[in-house]
């Protein structure tokens, strides 16, 4: 119902001429002037006549437009009017130098220190998915830096612009960022187009070398009296200077690392490396800053020091919901800069990494770490730029076909064999490899999405790999009809398919295994996933790696037969190139099942009890949770009535006791532990899960004793040191 009562609160005004205006930061003086007419008393006088729930409908005004004009202007809905909550009257900064509530000359370091940590907090909020209305252009030194007359807080204003801009640039080329992660709307301010690169790093040098000057005459003597005032003046110059060189080193390494092919990163080193040594002086001196102070109507949340309104572009923002932004302190600004810092530091190794298979796992461990939405993309654009080549240079068919020559040398990749020459053999393999480069680049842009997103992605991975797995079964059959003709004693099958296979396993376990660490799963559905993870996911994975790892030891076989190379070590021969990943795996694999019968045990046990649902039950989540592995036909999907028959104790010749299940999760983690411990030079997630294994074997020992046999306490699941593989704790 419209109720029209509530108009006669305001009045109705149609505007005549309507005039373009956005805002810019370069305007000084002239606001736009609307000729507006009152039309209230017309359209009370013409909507008097509807009787009440009526409402007029027009093409140019429909429902659409009706809900618009109930949400807009109530305070609830619509985000400009929390303008009229702002007592202060600050509108632009020639406004506020006006009105003497800004100066733009004689800041004390003091406030040149609390202005800069202050923006670097509102950089760091935008960063985290808030808008730069909200958090970047509450500055009002960057609506115009040109009239700042202080050297120091214009150069960093229009640094800002030129960081927020490049920042801006990079994330939206990378594109591996979501609406919670990041906004890139810049609400028509103009960002210093006109100072180029390389004059703007000059402009911030120029002023450092000022303040390098203050820091020399202001240093003390071991021959001088102590003098409190030179000493904090010395201190605030060190902190005024390492802010605008940490501004300018950042801004250089963002330059650096848009060179193409790579070419910028040893300079983006040199820049990260003196960025890290700033991080002390800069945390050291936080508190020197000219602190905020509270001001009656604003929220604490907000920074309120000279310059800075929370409400100030608040008209800029679309008429929805207001979005509640909380601007970052300045100590967590710092912590996050220097985060970033290191993990930018991070993004220059991955040329480390020479094949495909290296650099995949990279970017999936520096993922787990959560890197924020600005590394993601710069690690994005440095591996695949937009031109799908790896590091700028090499084809990504070109790697796919060494990726999977090095994984397992099939006869098609070998020109060894008699297949390699052979045209139409080429041509298919060809069309394979350029199809195979989808799928792939996927794979590795998934990676620098956030860890919820990920998921996501994962799950419409696999429809792209069951078509490939499709395809290259149908490579190795017409690739295998061709060399039965020309090497009858040779095969080509599950040579293509199981390089396929093995990139298809790593996308299930790790969607399985990202419901752990997004929390999605309830304790009573940790058995099936554990079991799935178990006796499905990790057998097929164990099974590939072992398949391509013969495949290999085989082409060499042959190849040094062909080379008569019989007196060749047998030693080299048996050498097994996939010892590590089958090691790890096999851990892997074992703590799932020492995990699964730990809380078949638990269940037996009366420790933990599945809850009764009152809408759907186990079969529907099962199904639920496994869902996009139904796309694929290798491996098959494990319906819940096989899950159901294949768990089912009572099918046992003797039926385990609740001690024997304890007893062998106990042997399933101490076999984890032995793997996890066969590993040279184990990293700190190895390191982890064998301190996890160790626990849980002693626990499970312990409860198979008869420990606590009488308490119906359930355990406790501490995933604090490894996000899928819990600490269990009674």
């Amino acid at each position: 119902m419209f109720k029209i009562s509530t108009l006669y609160t305001c009045h109705i005004f149609k505007m005549e001429d309507d005039e373009h205006f956005s805002r810019q930061n370069t305007s000084p003086v002239t606001m736009p002037t609307y000729n507006w007419k009152d039309i209230t008393n017309e359209f009370l006088e013409a909507s008097s006549s509807l009787n009440l729930g009526e409402l007029l409908h027009d093409n140019s005004f429909g429902l659409f437009e009706a809900m618009s004009a109930i949400e807009m202007m109530d305070p609830k809905m619509d985000a400009g009017m929390v303008c009229n909550q702002n007592k202060c009257k600050l509108h632009t900064l020639e406004q506020g130098v006006e009105n003497g509530s800004v100066k733009i000359d004689n800041f004390t370091m003091e406030e040149q220190i609390g202005i800069i940590d202050t923006t670097f907090a509102c950089l760091v909020t935008w960063l985290e998915g808030h808008s730069l209305a909200q958090t970047v252009f509450t500055n009002v030194f960057l609506h115009n830096p040109y009239i700042v007359e202080d050297r120091c807080i214009k150069v960093f204003s229009i640094c800002m612009l030129k960081l927020v801009d490049i920042i801006k640039d990079r994330i939206n080329r990378a594109g591996v960022f979501e609406e919670e992660d990041f906004q890139p709307m810049t609400y028509g301010f103009k960002m210093a187009a006109d100072i180029t690169d390389m004059r703007m790093c000059g402009m911030v040098k120029e002023v450092e070398e000022e303040y390098l000057k203050l820091i020399k005459t202001t240093r003390s003597k071991a021959s001088d009296e102590k003098d409190t005032s030179r000493e904090n003046d010395h201190r605030l110059a060190q902190g005024v200077h390492a802010r605008l060189k940490f501004c300018r080193l950042l801004f250089s390494s963002l330059v650096a690392f848009s060179k193409e092919k790579c070419q910028g990163l040893p300079e983006a080193q040199k820049c990260l490396q003196q960025m890290g040594e700033l991080m002390s002086c800069m945390k050291d001196t936080i508190q020197l800053g000219e602190k905020s102070s509270q001001v009656e109507g604003k929220d604490e949340d907000y920074p309120t020091l000279m310059g800075f309104d929370p409400l100030i572009n608040q008209r800029l923002l679309p008429p929805t919901f207001p979005r509640y932004t909380k601007i970052k302190t300045r100590n967590e600004a710092v912590e996050y800069l220097g985060e970033l810092t290191e993990m930018l530091k991070l993004v220059c190794t991955v040329t480390n990494y020479k094949s495909l298979h290296e650099s995949m796992e990279f970017l999936a461990e520096t993922s787990k770490l959560s890197p924020c939405v600005l590394s993601r993309s710069i690690l994005q654009l440095t591996y695949v730029p937009q031109n799908r080549r790896l590091f700028g240079t090499q084809g990504m068919v070109d790697v796919i076909r060494e990726q999977i020559r090095a994984f397992i040398n099939p006869p098609i990749l070998n020109p060894k064999c008699a297949i390699y020459n052979h045209p139409q053999a080429k041509d298919c393999m060809d069309a394979f490899l350029r199809d195979a480069v989808r799928p792939i680049v996927e794979i590795i842009q998934s990676c620098g999405h956030n860890r919820a997103r990920q998921r996501d992605r994962w799950a419409h991975l696999m429809e792209e790999l069951a078509r490939l797995q499709d395809e290259a079964e149908k490579v190795d059959a017409f690739l295998h009809s061709i060399m039965t003709k020309q090497e009858p004693n040779r095969q080509h099958l599950l040579c293509i398919g199981t390089w396929v296979l093995f990139h298809t396993l790593q996308v299930m376990i790790r969607f399985a295994q990202s419901g752990f660490e997004l929390e999605l799963y309830a304790v009573h559905e940790y058995h099936y996933v554990f079991w799935y993870l178990f006796e499905c996911l990790y057998n097929w994975l164990l099974s590939t790696l072992t398949r391509a790892e013969n495949n290999l030891l085989e082409m060499d076989t042959i190849i040094d037969q062909q080379k008569g190379g019989k007196k060749r070590s047998k030693k080299k021969r048996k050498t097994r190139p996939y010892q590590r990943e089958v090691l790890t795996n096999q851990g892997h694999q074992s703590m799932c099942g020492g995990y699964y019968k730990a809380l078949v045990g638990l269940k037996l046990d009366d420790k933990y009890k599945k809850p009764e649902f009152e809408f759907g039950d186990e079969e529907i989540r099962y199904n639920h949770r496994f869902a996009p592995f139904g796309n694929l036909a290798t491996p098959p999907a494990i319906q819940y009535s096989q899950f159901k028959d294949m768990t089912d104790i009572t099918h046992c010749q003797v039926k385990p006791t609740i001690s024997d299940v304890y007893s062998s999760a106990s042997k399933c983690f101490q076999q984890a532990k032995t793997c996890y411990e066969s590993l040279t030079n184990p990293n700190k997630e190895i390191q982890n899960l064998v301190k996890i294994a160790k626990n849980n074997f002693v626990v499970l020992k312990l409860l198979a004793g008869g420990h606590k046999k009488d308490s119906k306490e359930p355990p406790d699941f501490d995933f604090s040191l490894h996000k899928t593989f819990p600490l269990i704790k009674l």
